[in-house]
């Protein structure tokens, strides 16, 4: 119980905005609560790498839930381990947990940083994974963007 009620408090302690002073603009800035991103907001990601880490990590957690909840956790744990994805599938969840340790418990913000653009391109790579010949034709595409014959 010490190990899971010591990391809710670092999940809360993270979260919480710690030492917001006074004038100082809230994590939704000028918008009001809407759902779209000013420059502003999207300035989150360096200013505060660690909440973001550890808001946009757990709503990753949360889609795959839901996915899980929509088909069943047997099926999505089945098409997770599909030999077509398993390698997309062990790297995408050791990024999550890379970006959580890195945010939880190294609580260094550049460290979190290079976490969290690994998590978004395993997300990307592990989404391709569904679409058929989605991750051949990014390959390829940026084996012909990078190739630096004429």
């Amino acid at each position: 119980m010490r190990i899971g009620g010591n990391m809710m408090g670092r999940i809360r302690q993270s979260l919480s905005s710690g030492g917001a002073e006074a004038g100082e603009e809230d994590f939704l800035g000028e918008s009001g609560g809407s759902c779209s991103l000013s420059p502003l907001q999207s300035l989150v990601v360096f200013y505060k790498p660690i909440k973001f880490a550890v808001l946009f990590t757990f709503g990753n957690l949360l889609a795959i839930g839901s996915t899980a909840f929509l088909i069943g956790p047997v099926e999505q744990a089945r098409l997770m381990l599909d030999p077509v994805r398993i390698y997309a599938t062990a790297i995408y969840v050791g990024s999550v947990v890379l970006a959580l340790a890195c945010a939880l418990v190294i609580r260094s913000k550049i460290f979190t940083l290079i976490a969290i653009i690994i998590e978004i391109c395993a997300l990307v790579w592990y989404s391709l994974s569904y679409v058929p010949f989605a991750r051949r034709m990014v390959s390829e595409l940026l084996a012909s963007c990078c190739d630096t014959e004429i």
